[in-house]
């Protein structure tokens, strides 16, 4: 569950991921379909940023794992899984728009990689999706992103204290008044959700605990 560094594979073990949801969303695939290894390379690249401290390739990997226990619900998990890969691929703590970048960053490398136009659109919309995590009821796929991108807030204690360091040491130049307003606001955003989760997944095995970690942390910081 938690997003731990040593719980992040080898760089071949991760390109091999990337390479297996490349391959199943562009099939069938002639046999110039480019190389997946210089793709997966550069998102590799990406997630590891010095900038990061939380959205690193252990949450990645974490996201990764958890679409593969929620593809049972996904349309085309392969294509969600796609979608995990570019969700955070841009990341820069003091910027908004770091998901509408990221969407953009799909749209101009998955053609050129092979996939279809209509794939692509929705790895797109799958990426800006994680802005609200709020997927429509008939969104199987929207909610299975979600879901796995989520699935952290119902970590076990000392993995969501971990979490919660990471996201404030990547906010470290907000002054600590200004981010205690801040995270405070998008906590209580998710708990005014319906359902922080929308799989039947995510209910029974992440929503109780989600909603007492975030409970837990609101109270921490109003103090």
């Amino acid at each position: 569950m938690a997003d731990d560094p040593a719980l992040a594979p080898p760089d071949d073990a991760l390109r091999g991921r990337f390479a297996r949801a490349l391959e199943a969303a562009r099939a069938p695939a002639g046999p110039d379909a480019p190389d997946p290894a210089p793709y997966a390379d550069n998102l590799l690249a990406r997630w590891r940023e010095p900038q990061r401290r939380y959205h690193t390739l252990a949450h990645l990997t974490a996201v990764l794992d958890h679409v593969d226990t929620l593809e049972p619900y996904a349309a085309d998990p392969d294509v969600v899984r796609l979608a995990a890969w570019f969700h955070d691929a841009v990341y820069l703590p003091d910027r908004s728009e770091n998901e509408e970048r990221s969407a953009r960053l799909a749209e101009r490398a998955l053609p050129e990689a092979g996939v279809s136009a209509a794939k692509t659109a929705e790895v797109a919309r799958l990426v800006r999706l994680t802005v609200g995590h709020d997927p429509a009821d008939e969104d199987r796929d929207g909610q299975v992103l979600c879901d796995a991108d989520l699935a952290i807030l119902a970590a076990p204690p000392s993995a969501y204290a971990a979490y919660t360091a990471a996201v404030r040491e990547e906010y470290h130049f907000v002054p600590n008044d200004a981010f205690r307003a801040g995270r405070s606001a998008v906590l209580r955003q998710l708990l005014e959700l319906p359902r922080l989760f929308r799989t039947p997944y995510g209910v029974e095995h992440w929503e109780a605990t989600a909603r007492y970690n975030i409970g837990a942390e609101l109270e921490l910081l109003s103090n």
